[in-house]
């Protein structure tokens, strides 16, 4: 059995090809044997797999269910440097890892490189520059770093060089985001698998974005965000940057009623343009408000949708989410949630700008725990939401199931398709027990599914599922994991999906 440190079966030697078998962060990682601190110092394809046209009318994802799990390759940079440092001098080696890291920080990272052999996929490789102290790096990329298995995706180190590295062949029209950390705590690296799953544990906390990489995506509250890596066939995101000659709508904070939230809580408010609406405004429930619009900057997106005029004019209701507490308290699973939205929220709104009542105009929408609770909440107040944009929708924790629901199946292991969203050893998966309840009136879905997720439902049979209930279902999936470097794209195409004409 391969050691936890052996990094050749994650990174393989920049000798050969391997087969399918297969400013940063630098923190002291505190061993758990050490005691408590006070006493001790992660396409070239056309075929659309999507039921309705998106806006960005951009090549997307194939439908190959037999696509492989992300695998380790040579990396043709790091190949022919591997091959001029062995033919140089020791006295040459400063210069050419020299210039191979200035060559990086003027490109930027990770390295994006052709495969000769597979015009369909990339060497993608992920770099760390380290140095004596450096004892390993951790890689947490958004739907390629398993959670279960963090040794998976440790960097190894080029012999003779400062240079720790990752490469995976991942297809071309991949999307994510990714943090990097190095551990530099002195003393031995753990030898047995449970005490270095527990560093690396503690390692993670400490990621931080690439210090090289040039593409910023801001995280939640003081988190330092991640970095944002493309590849050339990834679906455009048309809508994502400011148009200097589309008007610009107005976002403000106001504190809105909600007994269960709180007496009073923070909502994020988005008014299109002045001048765009003749008649009553659309309306579009959106949690996470202070990182959609207090990080990720979605009102330039709306203002372009609206400049060209493929959604209508619409107001924005996001309620705040911040800390743990509301967080959980607005994506867990209580049926409080859509009763807040649906007889507080919308209300309140009500009162104050001109909104629709028409359900059909009215969007819930979420990601994660979210996108459940955006579809739960259509299936529970469907008079007041008619209209559901889950995107990468996730199982909810075991204390959140429907009253009398059975365990769920356990989660798939990553790169594990699980099943039509049926039974799974004779019992009710967790779609079947949250998005079929009988006797409801049809609502619109608007499903974004990552392909890259270790909850994933496939989804055809998550459409198909919600399809038999009576609903309008439309789908589509992204190469990439259950992520906002990917959410933000679909959140405008669900848009279009269910406002456009």
């Amino acid at each position: 059995m391969p050691s936890p440190h052996d990094t050749s079966i994650r990174n393989p030697p920049l000798s050969a090809k391997t087969s399918p078998e297969g400013p940063g962060c630098s923190r002291r990682v505190r061993d758990p044997a050490d005691g408590p601190p006070a006493a001790r110092g992660a396409a070239p394809h056309t075929e659309h797999v999507q039921v309705s046209r998106t806006a960005s009318d951009a090549v997307t994802a194939p439908a190959d269910a037999a696509e492989p799990v992300p695998y380790a390759v040579a990396s043709p940079r790091l190949t022919r440097l591997t091959h001029r440092l062995e033919q140089a001098e020791s006295s040459e080696h400063s210069a050419l890892t020299a210039e191979f890291w200035t060559k990086v920080e003027r490109e930027g990272t990770p390295l994006i490189e052709p495969l000769d052999d597979d015009p369909d996929h990339r060497a993608v490789t992920f770099l760390w520059r380290g140095h004596r102290a450096t004892r390993q790096v951790l890689l947490l990329a958004n739907g390629l770093t398993d959670p279960d298995d963090l040794a998976g995706s440790l960097l190894a180190p080029l012999p003779g060089t400062e240079i720790w590295y990752l490469t995976r062949r991942l297809r071309a029209d991949h999307r994510g985001s990714y943090r990097l950390v190095a551990d530099i705590s002195p003393g031995p690296l753990p030898s047995a698998e449970e005490p270095l799953r527990a560093r690396l544990r503690g390692l993670a906390a400490h990621a931080a974005p690439d210090p090289h990489n040039r593409m910023p995506l801001p995280g939640r509250g003081r988190s330092a965000g991640s970095s944002l890596f493309e590849l050339p066939l990834s679906p455009p995101q048309p809508w994502r940057e400011p148009r200097p000659d589309a008007p610009r709508g107005t976002v403000e904070r106001h504190r809105s009623p909600g007994s269960a939230l709180g007496d009073q809580h923070v909502t994020w408010v988005y008014r299109p343009p002045s001048g765009t609406a003749a008649g009553l405004l659309d309306v579009l429930v959106l949690p996470d408000g202070e990182l959609w619009f207090g990080a990720l900057g979605l009102a330039p997106t709306l203002d372009a949708l609206l400049a060209e005029r493929r959604i209508p004019p619409l107001l924005v209701l996001a309620p705040d989410t911040s800390g743990p507490a509301a967080w959980w308290h607005v994506h867990d699973t209580h049926e409080g949630y859509a009763d807040f939205l649906a007889d507080e929220l919308l209300p309140w709104a009500a009162a104050r700008w001109p909104v629709t009542a028409d359900p059909r105009r009215t969007v819930v929408a979420g990601q994660s725990l979210g996108g459940t609770a955006a579809v739960h909440t259509c299936l529970r107040r469907p008079e007041r939401f008619g209209s559901a944009l889950a995107q990468s929708p996730a199982p909810r924790p075991a204390a959140a199931r429907p009253p009398g629901a059975r365990s769920p199946a356990a989660r798939p292991r990553r790169g594990r398709l699980s099943g039509a969203p049926g039974t799974a050893h004779g019992e009710p998966s967790w779609p079947s027990q949250w998005f079929a309840p009988p006797h409801r009136d049809g609502v619109r879905i608007h499903l974004d599914v990552a392909r890259q997720d270790v909850a994933r439902v496939p989804g055809p049979a998550l459409h198909d599922l919600l399809d038999h209930c009576g609903h309008t279902v439309t789908w589509q999936e992204f190469n990439g994991g259950p992520d906002h470097a990917c959410w933000r794209g679909g959140l405008a195409d669900g848009l279009i999906s269910l406002l456009g004409s």
